[in-house]
């Protein structure tokens, strides 16, 4: 390890100061607000703060000198979480918009670094580090309803710091990995709205028909079976869990079910298949996937449908693009029967979802464009994986020292 000059500290005694948040009031038509509130969803697991949603405030100016943010102040989540959910987020405040006052809200306390012994983005970094690690557990205690955070304790954990000067090139090194991975961040989203736009372009202006009319066979609801026929032996069982929509992976994962051999004869799933839940939350009913590949003979439940499309008419991977997209959404969204938190759409809601009166070849095509930007897509999200992979071996090396 290189740890020529590192000191072995506490993090009380590299802060200058520690306050609590606070809320102020609420602006009224008469008084406008002199403070921006940072709240918790205005930062993330990474340290960072979003500056765009702060809430609006009222502080008086004595309050105001206590409770005014300044750049380079850390603020750490003091209270909130859930079961299962740490508390302890830190953020680092680089001073928001131009002109802007911010304070941190009740739920958190604000650090100020002594700036003679540590850089404010290094600390970041450390701290961001013991909130993602089992360490942040050592800090954490429930009350009724709430977790908080051992404040005491946790200014009181150990630091291991370099000299200033290699704190900063310590940051450096990692800001560098952190912007490419922002950069291929943004560069999925953009491929994620290039298809979609070329989708929804395609097809803009195309005469639209009902799916009734590319139906081979259904729609057919699914078998429902007790929780007691459920274990480690039968039949895979395709359920509401078991895909997003769009492409899915009916190979593997899936629970078993007990059947007879006509319950697994009536409700098998075939190659081509088109998939749609039925039951579901109102965002997610009428999600819907084509069937790619089976390992095994595998059957579908009760809340959800099966249709089979006739092969001159669609192409099964066409039709799932179609179902996912912003048209036959709003239909089923429209069409849905809601019942409590959920909601429920039928056959003829299936029926009369709108399509695209189109040949086979040109829906071909229309895949054959979108595929080569999945293509890459995939390629982007898999160079995001082992960029991801290897920043978190290397921060915790060079946050110890190993490097």
């Amino acid at each position: 390890m290189r740890t020529s000059g590192w000191v072995a500290t506490r993090l009380s005694k590299v802060l200058d100061e520690v306050f609590a948040g606070a809320w102020g009031e609420s602006p009224s038509d008469s008084v406008n607000p002199n403070v921006y509130v940072l709240r918790a969803t205005n930062i993330d697991n990474a340290g960072r703060i979003d500056y765009s949603r702060p809430a609006p405030r009222v502080f008086s100016a004595q309050e105001l000198t206590r409770k005014q943010l300044v750049a380079g102040d850390l603020i750490v989540e003091a209270s909130g979480g859930g079961p299962g959910t740490p508390v302890g987020r830190v953020a680092l405040h680089r001073g928001g918009a131009d002109g802007c006052v911010y304070a941190c809200s009740n739920f958190f306390r604000a650090m100020r670094p002594n700036l003679a012994i540590v850089d404010p983005d290094f600390l970041a970094q450390v701290l961001v580090k013991v909130y993602r690690s089992p360490e942040i557990w050592r800090y954490q205690q429930q009350t009724t309803g709430l977790v908080n955070l051992k404040f005491r304790d946790y200014l009181e954990q150990p630091l291991f710091l370099p000299p200033l000067n290699e704190q900063r090139r310590i940051v450096e090194v990692i800001e560098a990995v952190a912007a490419q991975e922002r950069a291929i961040v943004r560069s999925i989203a953009k491929l994620e709205q290039l298809g979609k736009g070329m989708a929804a372009g395609q097809l803009a202006g195309v005469e639209l028909g009902r799916f009734e009319e590319f139906i081979e066979y259904g729609p057919q609801n699914g078998i429902y079976k007790s929780a007691s026929s459920y274990g480690v032996e039968g039949v895979p069982i395709v359920r509401i869990d078991s895909f997003r929509g769009g492409p899915s992976d009916f190979t593997r994962n899936l629970l078993r079910v007990a059947l007879s051999a006509p319950e697994a004869a009536s409700y098998g799933l075939t190659v081509g298949d088109i998939v749609i839940n039925r039951v579901n939350t109102p965002e997610l009913v009428g999600k819907s996937t084509a069937v790619r590949e089976l390992a095994e003979p595998t059957v579908f439940e009760s809340n959800m449908m099966r249709c089979k499309v006739r092969a001159d008419r669609a192409v099964p991977m066409f039709v799932e693009m179609w179902l996912g997209s912003v048209l036959p959404k709003r239909h089923f969204r429209v069409r849905a029967k809601s019942a409590i938190s959920q909601a429920s759409i039928n056959g003829d809601d299936v029926r009369d979802c709108p399509f695209p009166r189109i040949e086979v070849r040109e829906q071909r095509a229309i895949l054959e464009r979108l595929a080569a930007v999945a293509t890459q897509q995939r390629l982007e999200e898999a160079e995001l994986a082992k960029l991801r992979d290897l920043k978190q071996g290397l921060v915790d090396d060079l946050l110890s020292g190993k490097v």
